[in-house]
């Protein structure tokens, strides 16, 4: 028996990976996070399969009927929303499988930060003028943040931040990064990534808070970055017709001669 933990991706129903799914269809037992991970994903469980959504549960009901499909012999599809390596609450539940014996796998999922920079058509890093993404929040009642880690602190490295759970706090999170990127930085709201009724929202950090029309949830990410509309960039130098590469020997003497 294993507990398979498998990323589910952003939001549309299609952004699973095929170990993921393949996973899905192969668990007798499934638990999902049912605020976050849509129905259509479940459509792989196989049809008698027990479903359950965790979302009114607790970590101790959650491992209860872990541990009963564990007794079962059955195996378990864990389902997070997007990526399981952040804000997953899986460390936990990890935790506690090591403590019981009881084996577990992982399978990543698509992040919603990607699905986010998707849904802006837009490379996060590009050459000569942001090489860094910070993904990172604002302080909530789940979870502090850690002494250091500040907006304002991210902000002085003038990388990309995707600022996730915190479109609650917009004023405030303006307020923090202004002084750091300018009134004038690019900036942009992406609501429920990939969701058939996603919303996209461009703007400045300046002209943020007042392109906002109504209330958005907590499914909202907030990206700030010089990248996010940049034009006035170098191109790599990875496929430059004169860059000396494993797989493209350029010059009299090149650094990875052709072999036969």
């Amino acid at each position: 028996m294993t507990v398979h933990f498998i990323g589910a991706g952003p939001g549309a129903a299609d952004l699973l990976t095929l170990r993921g799914r393949d996973l899905i269809a192969a668990c007798p037992v499934c638990l999902y996070a049912g605020s976050l991970v849509p129905e259509g994903v479940l459509a792989h469980c196989p049809k008698d399969t027990r479903i359950v959504n965790t979302a009114p549960l607790s970590l101790d009901d959650i491992m209860a009927e872990i541990v009963a499909a564990h007794h079962d012999d059955k195996d378990v599809a864990r389902l997070h929303s997007g990526d399981l390596s952040i804000w997953s609450a899986m460390g936990e539940q990890l935790r506690r499988l090591r403590a019981l014996r009881i084996p577990y796998s992982i399978t990543p999922g698509v992040p919603a930060f990607s699905a986010a920079a998707a849904a802006l058509g837009t490379e996060l890093t590009l050459p000569g003028r942001v090489q860094s993404v910070v993904l990172t929040r604002t302080p909530g009642r789940a979870s502090a943040m850690p002494q250091g880690e500040t907006l304002a602190a991210f902000a002085a490295t003038g990388a990309v931040l995707a600022i996730h759970l915190s479109i609650h706090l917009l004023d405030k999170v303006i307020a923090e990064l202004a002084p750091h990127y300018g009134a004038d930085c690019p900036a942009a709201i992406v609501w429920r990534a990939s969701w058939p009724d996603q919303r996209v929202i461009r703007a400045t950090l300046g002209t943020l808070e007042a392109a906002v029309s109504g209330e958005l949830e907590r499914t909202a990410l907030i990206l700030v970055g010089q990248t996010l509309d940049a034009e006035d960039f170098a191109e790599s130098r990875l496929y430059a017709a004169d860059y000396d590469r494993r797989y493209r020997p350029v010059g009299v003497a090149p650094r990875f001669p052709e072999t036969s």
